[in-house]
């Protein structure tokens, strides 16, 4: 079977996985890991999807709700305050849909023709909650209390 993904890579993120306990999902054919996670902030939960290609995979993590995109205020607010939010990250980025409200982290790791550590593995399942639990009281308060981006960005840094 010729896959459009490095099975190398595969192997790694799925032993760091199973060694640390996780409870994941894999598509075989299309080369994608899946999977919850817990958080401290009051999202309570993330959405991970990790796509893995020949030398590279991705960690996306979605929040469990979205922005209301019949509200104006909010999706400029909130677009605002994403672009403050990714303003000096050095490890991935928050991604913003306008057109559905949906808030997700995205980490990308080149993996050029090496196979992944656990370390790195690790850390880039990790950054995303880290991220979602430093930022997410901004963005509620954008979504459920009317906060100007600068004031909801001002609150979590």
């Amino acid at each position: 079977m010729d896959t459009e993904y490095s099975e190398e890579i595969v192997e790694a993120i799925r032993t760091f996985l199973v060694e640390d306990d996780w409870k994941f999902d894999f598509d075989e054919e299309r080369g994608v890991f899946s999977f919850g996670l817990g958080i401290t902030s009051k999202l309570k939960s993330l959405r991970y999807i990790i796509p893995v290609k020949r030398d590279s995979f991705l960690v996306y993590a979605r929040a469990p709700l979205e922005a209301d995109t019949d509200d104006n205020d909010v999706i400029r607010e909130m677009a605002q305050f994403i672009c403050r939010a990714n303003y000096g990250l050095k490890s991935g980025n928050f991604e913003f849909d306008v057109t559905d409200g949906e808030l997700g982290y995205k980490v990308f790791v080149d993996c050029d023709d090496n196979i992944p550590s656990e370390d790195l593995i690790k850390k880039s399942i990790l950054i995303p909650s880290v991220m979602f639990d430093r930022y997410a009281p901004g963005m509620l308060d954008i979504m459920f209390k009317g906060s100007t981006a600068e004031e909801a960005i001002a609150k979590c840094e």
